[in-house]
């Protein structure tokens, strides 16, 4: 079992910045490329961005590219996402996902993730 706890949303104007974490225990994540995914009211969960675990392959949706980053630090079980230059459609519950052990398929679908994080809500006022 892998839980996972997000910390470090909250109400922030347009153009200001977030760093979101992810605290993972239990067994750790190792081995697992881990992801950040978001969904708003009414819309499904979407895709955010994915680190693999030594952190040399990170994608990005389009819509956050440029403006965050997602890393990781395997020695504290955390990954980080850091948001920049926010815009008012950022806004969201943002999910931690540990991808299945193994994996080697595409990143940015659900189903690549077998255990979720709560969620942390960001809000990004216009």
């Amino acid at each position: 079992q892998v839980q996972l706890v997000e910390s470090g949303g909250g109400l922030v104007q347009a153009g200001g910045s977030l760093r979101l974490s992810c605290a993972a225990s239990g067994r750790t994540f190792s081995g697992r490329a881990m992801a950040w995914f978001r969904q708003a009211p009414g819309k499904e969960r979407e895709f955010v961005a994915s680190v693999s675990w030594i952190g040399s392959s990170r994608y990005y949706a389009g819509s956050v590219k440029g403006r965050f980053t997602i890393s990781r630090e395997n020695s504290k079980n955390t990954v980080y996402l850091q948001m920049n230059s926010l815009k008012p459609e950022d806004t969201a519950v943002y999910y931690c996902a540990a991808a299945k052990s193994g994996y080697s398929g595409t990143y940015s679908v659900t189903s690549a993730y077998d255990y979720w994080g709560q969620g942390t809500q960001v809000y990004v006022s216009s």
